[in-house]
């Protein structure tokens, strides 16, 4: 018998739209996760636990906010790594504790460890979502499927802040606000293991079969690499990057400009009338002086040199003419 056939990947929004959809109702059950707290919490902080407000919003806000950053960080990298949905599952299998650990809370300690495990739920599935979104959009809609989620998870949040007031006004503060967030990470739960499918595929797909100018720029570039410090007028990390002139053997600590004594320099086009460029505008740099450059930090951002362009452009007078 033989194997069944593989359904060929295809980018882009309307190609995807069921599972594109899909995504953005998991991330607002996402969104909801967050929104359930919004509103009660600094209730129950005053009313239950009988804290001050500044010291219940410090505490509670802080313990969300640094384990959600640092888990943002590493979702990336694992999805990567171990595929996008395993990524999105474990974030919600984390987030079924939450709503149960604010309902019996018995002290302020509960709270704070709920928001642990809020923020580190919400930088796996939010992050991964997000991550899913792009994979399937594509190079062209990147931009709409970036907005559609953060609509769709912060919407979420708001009317579930709203919901969770009504609710907690009508019924009290516990248990029924938070039963809206059992709902929430049971169903979020549900869809991401039955139903979201792994989209790492599409991005390897993009990978082989996109070809952007600045690949360059960005390719094989490790995490240490990416916050290694630089200065401002620091050489890019490898001699052959697009669109920056070649590194002068005259000079060799410095690939910004080469001398346009160089024979792979050529004079770029002048307007009518007007002679051609002698020297280069962003560095100083002359036939006649080579060594005459200013500092790196001088040079405009992205500039390069104006005497060095493509090779159907004429060649510089020799000093010999």
């Amino acid at each position: 018998m033989s194997a069944p056939t593989r359904e060929p990947v295809r980018l882009g929004l309307r190609a995807n739209l069921a599972q594109f959809s899909l995504l953005v109702a998991v991330n607002a059950l996402v969104g909801g996760m967050l929104g359930q707290e919004r509103t009660v919490v600094p209730l129950l902080a005053a009313g239950v636990f009988h804290l001050q407000a500044v010291t219940a919003a410090l505490t509670f806000i802080l313990a969300f906010g640094a384990v959600k950053a640092a888990t943002n960080f590493f979702a990336g990298t694992a999805s990567d790594r171990f595929g996008r949905k395993p990524v999105l599952v474990a974030g919600w299998l984390i987030a079924l504790p939450i709503p149960l650990l604010l309902i019996w809370a018995p002290y302020w300690g509960w709270v704070i460890a709920a928001n642990v495990l809020l923020g580190a739920s919400q930088g796996l599935t939010w992050s991964t979502t997000v991550i899913m979104k792009i994979d399937l959009a594509g190079p062209q809609r990147r931009g709409l499927a970036m907005g559609l989620n953060e609509a769709a998870g912060y919407g979420a949040v708001a009317v579930t802040a709203m919901a969770t007031g009504f609710i907690a006004a009508r019924w009290g503060l516990r248990p029924a606000p938070f039963f809206l967030g059992i709902a929430y990470a049971a169903l979020g739960l549900g869809l991401s293991t039955l139903l979201v499918r792994e989209t790492r595929g599409h991005a390897r797909h993009e990978a082989r079969t996109h070809t952007t100018a600045s690949a360059d720029l960005h390719g094989g570039l490790s995490t240490a690499q990416v916050f290694t410090p630089r200065s401002a007028g620091s050489p890019p990390p490898t001699d052959s990057l697009p669109g920056w002139p070649v590194r002068s053997s005259s000079a060799p600590g410095r690939p910004w400009c080469t001398p346009p004594s160089s024979p792979s320099l050529a004079m770029s086009p002048t307007p009518p009338g007007e002679p051609p460029p002698s020297a280069c505008i962003g560095c100083g740099a002359t036939a006649a002086s080579p060594s005459a450059r200013s500092s790196p930090a001088s040079l405009p951002t992205g500039s390069v040199c104006p005497l060095r362009s493509g090779p159907s452009r004429p060649s510089p007078p020799s000093a010999a003419s």
